[in-house]
This record gives structure tokens, C-alpha cells and sequence, in this order.
């Protein structure tokens, strides 16, 4: 059966807005006849239209008002709906814009494409020595971690430099600066997914801080990972008696400069019964976080370094002395996806922007070639709306119609399996491991999960136990949707798209 809601003209979508034998109606009695047929059809549609009664209860239980959600639910490759509600109405969509971002880049660019990132030395390289500059020159590649760092060193290393007589010169000119801070979106500038794009960043500009009570049971101790040898950390802490609450309220991190973000103190009372507990944050500049590990694995690989670090530029037209190529976009877009990486994502949508435009690259660059990409494959976009690849936004909007257009032209397109492997599946990994745990539905969902203050989201693929697949896109945007109501709801369309 077909459950269709539709708030847009008088009969809603499947139903005829004029009967057939309306050309045989006299002239004078058009407008009447065309208004008992306007009447007619919304009859016939609010008899028919049910929504599914586990969806219906947590609706009015959690006193979600059915103007803020968007339901669409359609069989992958079937064009009429199963479940339609709202789906015309443009609406915040969080971190399932995610999907837009990565499947776009997953065509444009291509499923083996790699980031490069080229160093140059500006200077001769004589018995090991580089009388000059170092310069790395970033491209934007979204999963540089320690890791991969390290080696990237290491293959510098191998290039025949063992000491460095200049500076570390970082030319992140690839990308524009953001327009905004850090803090922007919602004041919490130092938390690590509010990061913003650089052509060069390193490992996410992490930093864990580990908290443990001292061996002698008087102070904290505070370590980090990676450990920065610019970073300096200054411990007002207090080791205090009692029980254990959450660390990431109890102790407060203050930045005095913004500017260098090289010194942090954190202050607060830390029971002894927590134990060792990690406040996940950042610190630094981009060029200085780089550097900071930059000494630390460098030294590791027995090179050393006299200058210092700057921003600058690679000279243009030289051969660099080493090319470094990121994984292949495949793989990344499976942590990105399935962990929900702001960053990375941001990073997919500057780049998408270069492949019609030259550097410095910009969001709203982007933002035009996802448009048109939409365009071309015939998927409407006429209320997209996209701030950045990520959905970290209080502007960006898509349609659930919108979305669905994206999720069936994934189904059919040449790449579907990458993309689906990319996803969170339920009960298993990612954003959704916590939901349908151990249930029927668990393995069965591969989707991804969209959360901000106000806003609840998924959209994915649901494989039913009829064996057919749905495509399933829920939003909801109100201000009871983040106390729990709207991942009872999301659970609740999930489950019943999974009995189809």
C-alpha cells in the first residue's frame, strides 16, 4: 500500500488534480468543477493516508508536530513511494549532507583518486645537509594522520636530508582562509569537530589530553597524544575525593591566545575515583601543529632541524624532491562516513571545487559544482542549500525529494558498492552501532546518522526481510527532536521500512 502525504497544491502526489471526463464539462462550469475535484481528491487522500502506526505513536507521545518531519521511504530503483510525508519541504539535514558530499566526489574525482602533497628544498642538499628552507605544500588531503605523516617524513629522509639549516615553510595557499572561526557554529572553538579547512592539516589538529591522579595520590598529572614539543600545558587542576562524574565538564580548558593557540591551562576538580580519563580537543595553528610533530617524528628519524616554522609559498615551476599521495579516496570515505568526519568531509568539498575552478579554492565553489552535478543527472535541487561538505550549518538545506534523487542515482550508479561499504551499519560500526544491537535489523541498515541541536536526521538503504531494498530519508527539525524523540522516531521509520 501507498502512504503518501503532500502539503504542495490541492491533490497530493499520485492522485489526478482534474478528473478525465473534465474537457467534457461545459465552459460555465469549470472553476466549480475544478474545486469538487481539488475537494474530491484531498478526501480521498486524508482516507488513505495512514501513517504506520509505531511512527503515529511516537509522533504524538513525543509531541512532534508532523510540520517538522520529512519522511521518504522508496524502494531502491522504484519510483512511487511507500512513505511520504513533507518530503517537498526544505529542511536543516546535519551530517547526512555527508552523503551529497562523498557520493559527488566519488564520480567527479573518481574512486582511486589521491591527494598529493610535494616537498620542496630550497637550497643544495650537500653530505645530508639542506643549506635552505624546507617547504611542504598541502592539496588538501583529508586523512594526512600521524601515521602517514611519519612516513611522509620518512620518504624526506630517505631523499638524502639528514639536517635542515632553514625554516619549515607550510604553503596552504591551495585552499582560501575560512571566512569564519572556529568558534563560529556554536562557541566551542577547540573541540576537535569544529576544525576548520586547510590545504595542510595534520592528523585533525587533535589532541588528547590524558587526565590521571599522580602515583603519590596528591595532583593530576596531564599528558597528551601526540605529545607537541610547542605545546605548552599548564595544570591548575585539583585531585579532590568523591565520585566520578564527566571529566569533559569538570575541567575547563582556557586558551589565552587565540592567535598561536601554543599554550593551554586547564583548570577544575578531578575526583581521584576517575582514574585516567582523555578530553579530546585542539591546539595550535595548522603550521604550528605540523611543526610541533614534525620535530617529533623527524628527530625520530635521526634528522634535525636549526630554523623555525612560517607560512610561504612553493616556488613555482620547480621540481619537488618528494610526492606524497594520500590513501585512495575509496577508503577514505569509509571513516568519514562511518565516524561522521566533519573535517575530511569539508576537505572532499574543497576539492570538489577544483575540478572547475583553479586555486584558491573556496566552499561556495563547491556548493556550485555539487548544483551542478545534481543538474546534469536530471536530480532536483531547486531548495538545495550548502554552507559546506559537512553539514556543521544553520544554513544549509536539501528536501528529503532531494535527498532520495541523490540515494537512487548512488543505487544505480557505477560506484554503489563503494559507497555502501562507506556507510554506518546498524548494530555493527560507525554512528549506528548502538541502534538495533543484537535485533533483527542489526547488519541489515547501512546509513548515515545527522545530529545538531535541533535537528535529527538519517538517510541510507535499508535491505528488508523480504529481501528488497528500501531508500530511506527521515528529518526532523524541531526543538524536541535532540531529547531522545528524534532517534525514537528514526528508529521507528527504520524498523518499519525494514518489515516491507
Amino acid at each position: 500500500m501507498v502512504l503518501i502525504y503532500s502539503s504542495v497544491n490541492c491533490a497530493p502526489r499520485g492522485h489526478r488534480a482534474l478528473p478525465a471526463t473534465l474537457g467534457r464539462i461545459p465552459p460555465g462550469r469549470w472553476l466549480l468543477a475544478a474545486l469538487l475535484a481539488c475537494l474530491l481528491a484531498l478526501t480521498s487522500a486524508a482516507a488513505g493516508a495512514v501513517l504506520p502506526a509505531p511512527v503515529e505513536r511516537i509522533l504524538r507521545a513525543q509531541r512532534l508536530p508532523e510540520s517538522a518531519v520529512s519522511i521518504l521511504v522508496t524502494e531502491a530503483g522504484g519510483a512511487e513511494p511507500l512513505l511520504s510525508v513533507n518530503p517537498e519541504l526544505p529542511r536543516a539535514p546535519a551530517s547526512t549532507i555527508k552523503l551529497v558530499t562523498t557520493y559527488v566526489a566519488l564520480e567527479l574525482l573518481g574512486p582511486t583518486y589521491s591527494w598529493p602533497t610535494k616537498v620542496y628544498a630550497l637550497g643544495p642538499i650537500v653530505n645530508g645537509t639542506l643549506e635552505g628552507d624546507l617547504v611542504i605544500k598541502g592539496f588538501g588531503d583529508p586523512y594526512l594522520v600521524e601515521e602517514d605523516y611519519w612516513k611522509l617524513l620518512a620518504e624526506i629522509r630517505r631523499a638524502g636530508i639528514r639536517r635542515i639549516t632553514g625554516d619549515l615553510v607550510i604553503d596552504d595557499s591551495h585552499f582560501a582562509a575560512p571566512k569564519d572561526d572556529a568558534g563560529a557554529f556554536d562557541g566551542q572553538a577547540y573541540r576537535q569537530y569544529n576544525v576548520l579547512p586547510n590545504a595542510f592539516l595534520v592528523n585533525f589538529k587533535a589532541v588528547n589530553f590524558e587526565f590521571a591522579p599522580a602515583a603519590d595520590g596528591k595532583r593530576v598529572v596531564i599528558g597528551s597524544e601526540p605529545e607537541l614539543p610547542n605545546l605548552k600545558i599548564e595544570n591548575d587542576v585539583r585531585l579532590t575525593n568523591g565520585a566520578c562524574g564527566d571529566a569533559d565538564n569538570a575541567i575547563t580548558m582556557t586558551v589565552p591566545n587565540r592567535a598561536t593557540a601554543d599554550r593551554v591551562i586547564f583548570s577544575g576538580n578531578y575526583p581521584k575515583s576517575c582514574g585516567t580519563q582523555v578530553l579530546p580537543r585542539t591546539a595550535l595553528t595548522p603550521a604550528t601543529y605540523a611543526f610541533g610533530l614534525f620535530q617529533t617524528y623527524w628527530k625520530q628519524w635521526g634528522g634535525t632541524i636549526d630554523g623555525k616554522v612560517r607560512r610561504g609559498y612553493a616556488p613555482p615551476g620547480a621540481k619537488p624532491l618528494v610526492i606524497w599521495y594520500s590513501r585512495p579516496l575509496h577508503e577514505i570515505i569509509r571513516p568519514l562516513n562511518k565516524w561522521s568526519n566533519n573535517i575530511m568531509a569539508d576537505a572532499f568539498f574543497y576539492t570538489l571545487a577544483g575540478t572547475a575552478n583553479p586555486p584558491p579554492l573556496a566552499p561556495e565553489q563547491g556548493a556550485a559544482v555539487v548544483r551542478n552535478f545534481f543538474a546534469a543527472h536530471h536530480i532536483d535541487a531547486s531548495y538545495l542549500v550548502l554552507e559546506n561538505g559537512s553539514g556543521l550549518s544553520r544554513k544549509t538545506r536539501i528536501t528529503a525529494e532531494n535527498m532520495m534523487g541523490l540515494l537512487q542515482h548512488a543505487w544505480a550508479g557505477p560506484y554503489m558498492p563503494e559507497f555502501l561499504a562507506s556507510l554506518p551499519l546498524a548494530g555493527l560500526d560507525g554512528t549506528l552501532r548502538k541502534h538495533f544491537k543484537r535485533q533483527p535489523e542489526a547488519g541489515r541498515i547501512h546509513a548515515k546518522t545527522g545530529l545538531i541541536d535541533g535537528v535529527v536526521a538519517i538517510a541510507g538503504y535499508v535491505r528488508a526481510k523480504s529481501g528488497r531494498t528500501f531508500c530511506v530519508v527521515l528529518f526532523v527539525n524541531h526543538p524536541l527532536a535532540t531529547n531522545g524523540s528524534g532517534r525514537l522516531l528514526q528508529d521507528a521509520v527504520l524498523r518499519w521500512a525494514f518489515e516491507q
